[in-house]
């Protein structure tokens, strides 16, 4: 049988996280599960390239019927191999706002306000502006700012300067409000995953067993506490044990369904299924939420903007060839350039509406290619009041588990996405961006509220950030405490965004990574006991 003294479940940004700090100081040794491959090729190096995945790199679930969404499913990918969503992902850097954090800790997760993470972001960080107050200088986990922004980007945030919203230079500093410039995980022109973050550097240190291909199909226990994982590789059952502990980074779905299958979980369901019974665990699997996300689609005339046509295909062929040449150039963007922050109710404890502006048009993820140029534009609700399920569709790990985000099933969400949406029109109505006489692919009355809740129901899906299926806090329907130690059996942890209690107010591959820095110091601490 094989053995580790810890096996990690899952090589995504928070389990790659984990797993390289563990294994890095040479007292224990790490075994990392990983369904897909090792995400090493061009194909998750070139920044451009993140339009191009397959599904061996990309899950590329899909939810159940959305009802908010007129009946649509909605399109959840996910990232599939060392690096998990980081390799595939915008490669945005966010960590969200100060009050979630101090949220957290006031809805029982001591040891989780801003000033208590902060640490950890600082620690994973190597901000190519360097360190400071905010900003770590020599962490794994490489910042940039854009090699070379798209003028109409900064169209945008001049647009947005015109309505006196504040140019924001950094978003992760003092304050979150305002636009600007995203800055992205990024070294010299390549994509730097959570995978190049932890996980290369560590590949030949004896302390980690990285073993690709492989689907975990439950954990397993003796007399409560975890002491190993059975998984599939290659058609064929294998066990391996963890002699000191298991930490599962399967992500929002993958984590709960692992939970679920070991046992863990609703009871009434998992007796559905035919599952033993072991924690009856009504909060693994609940608490899904999700950044519903509207994209207005904007045509122009002239070959600014980025396209599909084929001087624009034929243009960006050339960029490959100067990314091979000089890291630099239009293969080097996140998509996503430019954006920001804005609060649309008073109410709101801190910004409430984010903004992704993107100089090509989308449609449908960028799955359809539309030939003409221009530029989008996404407003998404930060905090949704909305919250979901993700639950098992079979005992088989290898198929997808029901992904059910409830989308808009809350009504404050559409009222608050609908002051997002006309916002954002008066900034892609404002010169110089206006200059560009973008054609509406969708127009609409903003002034009808009924016609623009019909066009968000048919046109509204998600930005890519589940989180909350296996929270922690300190009461007892928690399915983690503070530690990340999942309540009820021993030896048992998690280390992903699954975690949180509630959805961040921005994108969360920063803040996941940052959950893995944390867990890989939780289950030191324990071992060191």
């Amino acid at each position: 049988m094989e053995e580790a003294d810890i096996v990690v479940v899952g090589g995504g940004s928070g389990g790659a996280a984990a797993a390289g700090r563990l294994s890095e100081d040479g007292r224990w040794s790490v075994a990392l599960l990983e369904a897909g491959g090792r995400n090493t090729g061009l194909r998750t190096r070139v920044p451009g390239f993140l339009a191009f995945q397959t599904e061996k790199t990309n899950w590329q679930f899909e939810t159940v019927p959305q009802a908010g969404l007129g009946g649509r499913r909605g399109y959840q990918p996910r990232g599939r191999g060392l690096g998990g969503s980081s390799a595939i992902n915008a490669m945005l850097y966010l960590r969200g706002n100060r009050w979630d954090y101090d949220n957290w800790a006031a809805m029982g997760c001591p040891g989780w306000s801003y000033d208590e993470v902060l640490p950890w972001f600082k620690r994973a960080e190597h901000n190519a502006r360097g360190a400071d107050a905010y900003h770590g200088g020599d962490g794994p986990l490489f910042v940039s700012d854009q090699c070379d922004p798209h003028p109409g980007s900064v169209d945008f945030v001049e647009a947005a300067r015109q309505l006196q919203i504040p140019v924001n230079e950094d978003f992760n500093g003092r304050t979150q409000d305002g636009v600007g410039i995203y800055q992205v995980t990024q070294k010299g022109g390549e994509r730097w995953s959570s995978s190049r973050a932890y996980i290369e550097p560590g590949a030949k240190r004896e302390t980690l067993t990285v073993l690709t291909d492989v689907i975990a199909e439950r954990v397993l226990f003796d007399e409560g506490r975890a002491w190993g994982v059975a998984y599939l590789q290659d058609g064929k059952a294998r066990v391996i044990r963890a002699r000191r502990a298991v930490v599962l980074a399967g992500g929002v779905f993958g984590t709960p369904q692992l939970l679920m299958l070991s046992g863990i979980g609703p009871g009434g369901h998992l007796r559905e299924h035919g599952i033993a019974v072991r924690i009856d665990r009504p909060a693994v699997g609940a608490n899904l939420q999700d950044h519903v996300d509207y994209v207005a689609g904007f045509e122009t005339r002239g070959r600014y903007f980025l396209g599909s046509s084929l001087a624009g295909t034929l243009k960006m062929a050339g960029a490959v060839v100067q990314w091979m040449r000089h890291r630099r150039g239009i293969m080097t963007t996140p998509f996503a350039e430019a954006g920001g922050f804005i609060t649309v109710d008073p109410a709101s404890p801190a910004p409430d509406i984010q903004l992704h502006f993107v100089p090509l048009v989308l449609e449908d993820h960028g799955r359809i290619k539309v030939k003409s140029h221009g530029f989008s534009c996404h407003a998404c609700v930060l905090r949704p009041e909305s919250h979901g399920t993700v639950r098992l569709q079979s005992i088989d790990a290898r198929a997808a588990p029901l992904i059910d985000p409830a989308f808009l099933a809350d009504p404050r969400d559409m009222a608050l996405l609908k002051k997002g949406v006309r916002a954002m029109y008066r900034i892609l109505e404002t010169p110089p961006l206006a200059s560009h006489k973008g054609r509406d692919r969708y127009p609409i009355d903003l002034d009808d509220d009924d016609a623009l809740e019909r066009l968000i129901r048919a046109r509204a899906d998600t930005i890519y950030h589940p989180v909350g299926t296996a929270r922690m806090g300190s009461d007892e329907m928690a399915v983690c405490d503070p530690k990340l130690r999942v309540r009820g059996v021993e030896g048992l942890y998690v280390a992903d965004a699954s975690i949180m209690p509630k959805l961040i107010s921005g994108n969360t591959n920063a803040p996941s990574i940052m959950i893995g820095e944390r867990c890989a110091d939780f289950v030191k601490a324990d071992l060191a006991d």
